[in-house]
């Protein structure tokens, strides 16, 4: 009975996520307020079907009341957060709301299978944090001038990379985090949301050589900081967002080559500097001649998606355990594993829809410190999950970078919700601010030259 429902679990959830997934990409076609209406009603009966079959799965394979009720509970107070959040904030993205949802869900199945005490950490982390972002959007309305601390935020950042330099923890050859007694924190994760609002506050009224210099500095003491703490991963995706972003305020298209170029450059260099690059470079491109050493990660990752196949193994019916650090930098490979590849795939698809509604919302706000913001939060997104995905499955070396909403990390997660619910907020207020406080239209130069009507 009990493999028999695993088995039917799998399939429907593979049929369900696909159907959600076509819904998503028609929320975004030209639909009445009551036909998106009637999608995102779809939408929450999809996920609440997927999650409850695969509760009472994890029921039938551990016979756990823990497990069962923390379950239970984490549904109950997504859901409660999804009914707030819709009655307080009716113009909301919605859609991006339920993705959040599912990622979030998706990601508590699975780290619940790895690990009972870290799915509860992630859980109770996760559910304050949402807690708090249903006031994020009423500060953002209420917040007078946050637009011109920008260089408050560079000097938050800087300091904070500083500490971690200095004191921080080393965790496989970088230094990541800081302990208080029992809490770990990593502060680059936080610092994804100030370093976009210092950029976009530098650059949203002029783009002039000025401003571009010095916002060139001070991301490059950012980035200079991160490499020297050997955080490569957070170093990259720091210099990735400064050139998109950077390249939207001027609309300079010389930006993206130069920077690739420079790229190569500084990955030839760090190649030749940090010994555990090497190490990740070599089990990349041959991890079988490595594999009982440091090619083990990446060929058990490349193992674990084999086994699972298009329709994989069935929760807690793989071996995701055998991948060291799985619930971290190789969550997608446990997912391929036992929810199988078609899955895995879906899971992407939501991904890149939840990059997709982020860059609408940016190009569609008519402030420009909101389009600036929200653009250079939708990059570190984007390159976060292809850092991630693309390591899992041998397309890129691992870079330490885990996945946005369903990777283990309290920081990850409290940071990319706060990061989610400030999109939200200038979605929601985009104008009403700077119209009120200062008059200003504020001006940029660049690629956008239209006016849009807000998103659902």
């Amino acid at each position: 009975m009990t493999d028999v429902f695993s088995a039917a679990t799998r399939y429907l959830s593979i049929i369900l996520i696909c159907i959600y997934m076509i819904i998503a990409f028609l929320s975004m076609g030209n639909i009445s307020k009551a036909g998106k209406r009637k999608l995102f009603y779809y939408e929450g009966i999809i996920i609440s079907v997927i999650y409850m079959m695969y509760t009472i799965t994890t029921w039938l394979k551990t016979k756990s009341i823990n497990a069962l009720v923390l379950c239970l509970v984490s549904y109950i107070v997504m859901l409660v957060i999804v009914f707030i959040y819709c009655k307080i904030y009716p113009k909301s993205n919605k859609f991006l709301l339920m993705n959040i949802w599912l990622m979030f869900s998706i990601g508590s199945l699975i780290l619940l299978r790895i690990s009972y005490t870290k799915a509860l950490r992630q859980f109770v982390m996760g559910a304050v944090t949402l807690v708090i972002t249903l006031i994020v959007p009423y500060i953002i309305s209420k917040v007078k001038f946050f637009r011109n601390y920008y260089y408050s935020y560079a000097a938050f950042g800087i300091l904070l990379l500083l500490i971690v330099l200095v004191i921080g923890n080393v965790t496989y050859g970088a230094k990541l985090s800081l302990s208080f007694g029992f809490i770990s924190v990593q502060p680059s994760e936080f610092i994804k949301i100030t370093y976009p609002m210092f950029i976009a506050g530098m650059l949203y009224r002029r783009a002039d050589i000025k401003n571009v210099v010095i916002t060139s500095v001070l991301c490059g003491v950012h980035i200079i900081i991160l490499v020297l703490s050997k955080d490569l991963g957070s170093a990259l995706i720091f210099s990735v967002a400064y050139l998109f972003m950077v390249y939207v305020a001027t609309g300079k298209k010389i930006i993206l080559p130069a920077g690739l170029l420079a790229g190569c450059v500084a990955a030839g260099i760090a190649y030749l500097l940090f010994s555990h690059v090497q190490v990740r470079v070599a089990a990349w491109l041959n991890p079988w001649d490595i594999i009982d050493n440091n090619g083990y990660q990446i060929a058990q990752s490349i193992f674990a998606i084999g086994t699972g196949s298009f329709f994989g193994m069935g929760l807690y019916d793989g071996n995701p355990n055998y991948i060291p650090v799985v619930e971290q930098d190789f969550i997608f490979s446990a997912i391929s594993e036992e929810m199988g590849g078609f899955f895995a795939l879906a899971l992407l698809l939501l991904c890149f829809h939840t990059f997709v509604i982020m860059i609408r919302i940016a190009f569609k706000c008519s402030d420009h410190f909101y389009k600036l913001t929200c653009f250079g939060m939708a990059v570190i997104y984007g390159i976060q999950v292809f850092l991630t995905v693309g390591g899992a499955v041998k397309l890129i070396p691992s870079t330490g970078v885990t996945l946005p909403l369903i990777s283990y990390g309290g920081s990850s997660l409290v940071s990319t919700l706060l990061m989610f619910a400030i999109i939200q907020g200038f979605n929601i207020y985009d104008g009403k601010e700077i119209k009120e406080n200062t008059g200003e239209t504020g001006k940029i130069s660049g690629t956008e030259k239209k006016q849009y009507k807000k998103t659902e």
